[in-house]
């Protein structure tokens, strides 16, 4: 493997020289730069942020930990994240915790190994000592934690919209789809659907899921409609959970929206493409990682950084699993 050395003798400098050219720092004189360039690219020769943090003593890595990636709402969240970051000059290492807290910790001790100078965290344990005891700047995405640096959507308002729509729209026994009680963006916007119902003097029921992965939503979908038959509205704790009661509905023979509606949250690609499409609450994922990118960056490069708790609007998204209003 070439190595800074090798650079170094194939240009006839030090190794000093190539650390300056490879790190922008320092001066260094056009044709010994063109020289210590050429080196590099006979060599194919492609030094990597951990090994450039050793001459620079700040690399220029931030670490992205998330919960779930096969939940198509993070991979909007992490190319936002991974977008700006670019755009600015960083780089990005990541991390997928399954919701699980040790392994959670593996990752940022992995993290900190790498010489990551920042950690972007959908964690769902904020007020854990991982991140209390860290050096470096933290920001949490899609999470809140007391008075620390945060960007997040208005799910007490998203869950609020939700159960406006529907009623608007004419169901009148509503069943909602309650998210996992660990984890408080499902546990607001779940909040803001019942003061509304509750406002309104409407009855609802409940069902408690315990995660929001493919694998159990089906069993919650069929849950609601064994227990709760009269249901003709249904508030989703996201657009997975929205989905598999689509389906079902599908095959007990209900007609969707004329025998229930139904309202997921996020707004996934997927919820476009069903059929029929799924009305949902917009939670601007795409934006949120930019932003996110954004306030870490300025918390690494600036002294002062004011604003440093970010929340994002979201928006109802009127298609076809709700009744047109006339």
């Amino acid at each position: 493997m070439t190595t800074i050395k090798d650079i170094a003798k194939i240009a006839g400098v030090s190794v000093a020289t190539v650390s300056r050219v490879i790190n922008e720092s320092g001066y260094v004189n056009v044709d010994t730069r063109k020289k210590v360039e050429e080196a590099i690219n006979v060599m194919n020769y492609s030094p990597n942020e951990v090994a450039r943090s050793l001459y620079k003593r700040k690399s220029k890595l931030i670490g992205l930990l998330l919960p779930d990636i096969t939940n198509p709402f993070f991979p909007q969240l992490a190319r936002g994240v991974e977008d700006l970051l670019q755009e600015n000059g960083y780089r990005l290492i990541f991390g997928n915790s399954d919701e699980n807290e040790d392994k959670e910790l593996d990752y940022i001790r992995t993290f900190v190994q790498n010489n990551v100078i920042g950690v972007i965290s959908s964690t769902n344990f904020p007020d854990s000592d991982t991140y209390h005891k860290l050096k470096i700047p933290i920001v949490f995405l899609d999470r809140t934690s007391n008075e620390s640096p945060s960007v997040y959507a208005d799910g007490r308002e998203g869950g609020r919209i939700a159960a406006r729509e529907i009623i608007l729209r004419g169901s009148k026994r509503i069943t909602i789809l309650q998210g996992p009680a660990h984890i408080k963006p499902a546990q607001d916007r779940f909040q803001g659907a019942i003061e509304v119902l509750e406002e309104l003097g409407m009855t609802y029921d409940v069902i408690q899921t315990s995660s929001f992965s493919y694998g159990e939503a089906g069993k919650w979908a069929k849950e609601l409609f064994d227990k709760h038959t009269d249901t003709d509205g249904v508030i989703a704790s996201n657009d997975i959970v929205a989905t598999a009661i689509l389906q079902e509905a599908h095959r007990l023979g209900k007609a969707v929206p004329q025998d229930v509606q139904i309202i997921g949250y996020d707004d996934t690609p997927l919820s476009s493409l069903l059929s029929p499409s799924l009305s949902t609450i917009r939670q601007p994922a795409y934006d949120m990682g930019r932003e996110a990118a954004g306030l870490l960056i300025r918390l690494i490069e600036q002294d002062k950084v004011e604003d440093s708790i970010i929340q994002l609007p979201v928006s109802f998204v009127e298609r076809e699993t709700t009744r047109t209003i006339i």
